[in-house]
């Protein structure tokens, strides 16, 4: 690896390879090369790149995905990465994950799950804590506010129904859908997900604010309770 990608050949070199052959040409490191536009003293930024995709290799999320978790300090700790690149590397996942959101948007519907999952997805199935959001609609099927409802542990102790009701009577919701991420992968609900759903879906029974749909995100996978005809079911 030259020193410097002034030293390499030009046709190996990331930017005119992007210009000469369209950026999906270039390899991962390539791209977070481009991004970094510059290495360290010693090292171009094609073999900063290529040593920081090495070092996630070492997680359980090797590749571009291992920066999405890592944290600002565990990135410094990778040599000629400074607080700077750190940064740049967590925004670079950031936009990642807000570009998938952009693009799902236009085709987010309220009454298909998949379109919401998709929405979520790379939001909520990179995070290793679990989080809980709240949908709230109105008369028209018509989005007034999402709410972060809960973040660390889902269960009944942190995630009540007088919570998320107060929520939706402040915005005037008619009707709301929660969505939650399993940080393990497996969008499976366990017994503690369907009896938070049915106290939720009986208090808002009673309020007039009825609960449309829990889905929950895993790992490209998702898990809708109205499609598996668990909105509503009594537990008893």
């Amino acid at each position: 690896m030259k020193n410097t990608i002034k030293e390499m050949p030009e046709w190996e070199r990331p930017y005119e390879k992007c210009i000469r052959q369209g950026e999906s040409s270039l390899s991962d490191s390539e791209l977070l090369a481009v991004i970094l536009r510059c290495g360290a003293r010693g090292i171009s930024s094609l073999a900063l790149a290529n040593d920081i995709l090495s070092h996630m290799k070492e997680s359980s999320y090797p590749g571009l995905a291992g920066i999405l978790h890592c944290s600002l300090s565990d990135l410094r700790r990778i040599h000629g990465v400074g607080t700077v690149k750190a940064v740049q590397l967590k925004c670079i996942g950031e936009l990642s994950k807000r570009i998938a959101s952009a693009a799902a948007k236009p085709f987010l519907s309220f009454h298909r799950p998949d379109s919401i999952a998709a929405y979520y997805m790379e939001q909520l199935r990179h995070q290793e804590q679990e989080l809980m959001i709240c949908m709230m609609l109105d008369n028209q099927n018509h989005l007034l506010s999402e709410r972060l409802i809960s973040k660390g542990t889902v269960n009944a102790t942190l995630v009540t129904p007088r919570e998320i009701y107060l929520e939706a009577v402040r915005c005037h919701a008619v009707s709301l859908i929660l969505v939650h991420n399993h940080p393990g992968g497996d969008p499976a609900p366990s017994m503690c997900d369907r009896q938070i759903t049915d106290r939720i879906f009986q208090a808002g029974e009673v309020l007039g604010i009825r609960l449309l749909d829990h889905i929950i995100i895993g790992d490209h996978r998702y898990i809708s309770f109205k499609e598996q005809g668990m909105i509503g079911e009594s537990l008893d």
